[in-house]
């Protein structure tokens, strides 16, 4: 059995938390909700720091919790990366590093290694915490974390302390960690920005509950429980720069179902990127459009409609190419003028598209 097997129920004053989850062996999966929502609660359960009598653990086949089972937290092999690094000061970032090896005899030079250059931080191992921008401490916690060997990853909020410069900073490390782990990494966060970026899996959580779990991109392309990064509902794709055009700062991104033109954002021919699309930034044409400034027009078929947030507004799933989706926001005015129907073929027209990289 690969993957984990999750299941956790709490009854505190005021809150309770119930969630039943299967998440994958692999990728980022975000635990994406309000403050509030329980997804530290969930986390730190996953950790043991929250023992939850009745849950259940299973990690690639070992159990970690079950009835009768309990392993605390030191035996359980997870990384853990907090909001804050919390450093020891009269230590050097090599001191930091070593210091949580020593729990661990069997852990080696190999993993503290990798954790260095993974991270990007060879050049600051002498260095103590006091000479470390945010960006960096938080970089030196994550390598931390790594250098143990871990399983399991589990990652709170890493970049909440952050101001945006030292987000952008650290981002592009996360992206490689995303790419080049093999071990399943569970990230909590309230940013939209991070979970489009970051996530492959996501579980969007509310009270105490899951509202939805799965792929990133199924998730956020349901209609009947539609779930806003952020302040609209929209899609995030994978794709890969096919053309660059530097007469006009472009790149063409092709995906299962299409090309789509973005702002050129210097990603070399041939990289893997992620672009969204936005719901309000979709409109829809029974006909191609001709004489127009959009640059992005597909052929999309209509799979499903559901009212909307304001009894004017209708959201629309539409099916591109043939393992692809889109969402479209409109009137039901409009959507009743276009005879909008399921297994409709429509022209959907893109405003807007936004590479998040």
């Amino acid at each position: 059995m690969t993957g984990i097997q999750t299941r956790f129920q709490l009854d505190w004053p005021g809150f309770s938390l119930d969630v039943d989850l299967a998440l994958p062996a692999r990728g980022v999966t975000a635990l994406f909700g309000h403050s509030g929502s329980g997804k530290t609660t969930l986390l730190r359960c996953i950790a043991g720091l929250e023992r939850a009598p009745q849950g259940r653990l299973v990690v690639h086949g070992d159990v970690w919790q079950d009835s009768g089972v309990w392993l605390p937290t030191h035996q359980r092999p997870l990384g853990y990366v907090f909001q804050e690094a919390s450093l020891f000061p009269h230590l050097t970032v090599m001191g930091n590093l070593r210091y949580g090896l020593r729990r661990l005899p069997g852990a080696g030079k190999q993993g503290l290694d990798q954790a260095i250059e993974l991270l990007g931080i060879g050049h600051l191992l002498d260095r103590k915490p006091a000479r470390l921008s945010g960006g960096e401490r938080s970089r030196i916690g994550i390598a931390r974390a790594l250098a143990l060997g871990p399983r399991l990853l589990l990652m709170d909020e890493p970049l909440a302390a952050l101001d945006l410069a030292r987000k952008q900073e650290i981002l592009p490390y996360l992206e490689r960690l995303h790419r080049e782990l093999d071990i399943p990494v569970i990230y909590v966060s309230h940013a939209p920005d991070e979970v489009a970026r970051l996530a492959d899996h996501i579980v969007a959580m509310e009270a105490g509950r899951a509202l939805a779990s799965g792929p990133l991109a199924e998730v956020l392309s349901r209609v009947d429980l539609p779930i806003r990064l952020g302040e609209d509902a929209g899609v995030v794709l994978e794709g890969v720069v096919v053309e660059r055009d530097p007469a006009w700062s472009l790149a063409r991104v092709a995906f299962p179902g299409g090309c789509l033109w973005v702002r050129d954002g210097g990603q070399a021919q041939g990289s893997t990127v992620r672009i969204r699309i936005l719901a309000r930034d979709v409109s829809l044409a029974l006909s191609p459009a001709t004489d127009t400034s959009l640059l992005n027009s597909l052929p999309v078929v209509v799979e499903q409609l559901a009212d909307d947030s304001h009894p004017a507004l209708a959201l629309c799933r539409l099916q591109v190419g043939t393992s692809s989706s889109l969402l479209a926001r409109l009137t039901r005015r409009s959507a009743d003028a276009l005879g909008l129907a399921p297994g409709q073929p429509v022209w959907a027209q893109i405003k807007a598209v936004a590479l998040i990289g």
